[in-house]
């Protein structure tokens, strides 16, 4: 088949979207098909356009079944809400040329990747245009993170963006997203359920797995009878980071590591926090290639959110934490999906709930077996639901079954 991808965030952005959007085009070209993708400069999750690159100039690269065109984006320095609003707007301006042309490409199928919704609209009108079927895929309730959330408040522009929302969703052939509970949201906008699709995100198992010992311990200067505490990816509004800092304070007198590698929004605040608690370690994100060897320092992963938004985004770094076969501490209201996933592998506490969350964590480093006992039943669980190929194939044939309804 020959597919369109809309995907302001792809490769080689290491977390995220651009992470799954990378991978799931690559799967796609290896498999035969003819891919082309619409897609910014990466910068996530540094906020900062890689090296390489250019934030201001259109790019194409090609390699066998593979097209990506890169287009301009703005990318703000310091990230506020109206800003971020500017820089996804600036994609969807510079991109829309680009994906405009491609109704003469024809493409089979048109998928488009949100957030944001702004790329929508040309995903719409090349598809409806070019006679293709069209996908959206949510990896992120965008909208309705940002009225749970607090970050955009006023009640007239909560009901016209979630009519712009309804109206935009109801022109796609079909909406996939990543999890069940957000599958049930779709319910709630009006989505009939022959229309949705529910292609969660994956894992390669091959690669991340459990490993006896980690190297990162004699990089780190770990000694062997402290316990790693692990978060790794964006700092961002909706993970509620500060409860690692306070509950890090908290347990300052336990043999206890906290490791906190990544960038974004909340990265400065965060550091400031921390300051003067030797047992919070700061890193920069870790190159793929030493992905696994990363996961694995941890003894346990931490997983916090912010009450509200756990229903509304399914964490993708859980499911590199899951195959790496270790223990987590995560964050979460009883009947979300993140609980429903982790109930009975992991120790979950309420959201915000800072001295539940530390007992957690000293609960688990008190007790190496039943750390041991949970990584087992993670690594199962990655193994059993989470692999790259049994959910791509299963995506490949949603895909074919698409285009026989449009013979």
């Amino acid at each position: 088949m020959k597919l369109l991808l809309i995907s302001t965030n792809y490769s080689p952005e290491l977390t995220g979207i651009g992470k799954y959007s990378g991978e799931m085009a690559q799967w796609l070209a290896e498999q035969g098909h003819e891919v082309r993708v619409v897609c910014a400069p990466p910068y996530y999750p540094e906020w900062q356009v890689h090296a390489g690159f250019s934030g201001w100039k259109y790019k194409k690269e090609t390699s066998d079944n593979l097209t990506v065109y890169r287009c301009p984006i703005w990318v703000p320095k310091k990230v506020s809400g109206l800003k971020r609003l500017v820089h996804l707007a600036s994609f969807a301006a510079s991109s829309l040329p680009v994906v405009l042309r491609h109704i003469f490409w024809r493409a089979d199928v048109v998928f488009c990747v949100e957030p944001p919704l702004f790329n929508s609209f040309g995903a719409i009108v090349t598809a409806k245009l070019s006679g293709a079927k069209s996908v959206l895929h949510i990896q992120d309730f965008e909208v309705d993170a940002a009225f749970e959330l607090g970050i955009v408040k006023a009640g007239w522009l909560k009901k016209f963006i979630y009519g712009v929302e309804r109206f935009l969703m109801r022109r796609f052939d079909r909406v996939s997203t990543i999890s069940l509970s957000m599958m049930n949201l779709l319910d709630k906008k009006q989505i009939d359920r022959e229309r949705q699709l529910f292609f969660p995100n994956w894992v390669d198992t091959s690669i991340i797995h459990p490993l006896q010992r980690s190297s990162y311990r004699n990089e780190l200067n770990i000694a062997d009878d402290q316990v790693v505490c692990l978060y790794s990816g964006n700092m961002g509004l909706k993970q509620g980071l500060e409860i690692i800092i306070d509950a890090a304070e908290l347990l300052e007198n336990e043999k206890i590591v906290f490791l906190m590698a990544g960038f974004g929004a909340a990265v400065d605040v965060l550091k400031g926090k921390s300051a003067g608690i030797e047992k919070v370690v700061w890193l920069p994100l870790q190159p793929f290639e030493k992905l696994n060897e990363f996961l694995n320092v941890a003894d346990i992963h931490l997983l916090p959110q912010q009450a509200g938004a756990a229903d509304l985004v399914m964490p993708s770094k859980l499911t590199g934490m899951l195959s790496s076969g270790r223990s987590i501490v995560a964050t979460a209201d009883e009947g979300t999906e993140v609980h429903t996933v982790l109930n009975g592998m992991a120790e979950i506490t309420r959201p915000g709930d800072v001295d539940d969350f530390a007992e957690s964590i000293k609960k688990l480093a008190k007790d190496a077996d039943l750390r041991s006992e949970y990584g087992i039943k993670n690594r199962y669980y990655a193994e059993q639901n989470l692999n790259v190929s049994a959910i791509m194939q299963r995506f490949e044939n949603e895909l074919n079954n698409l285009l026989e309804v449009k013979k």
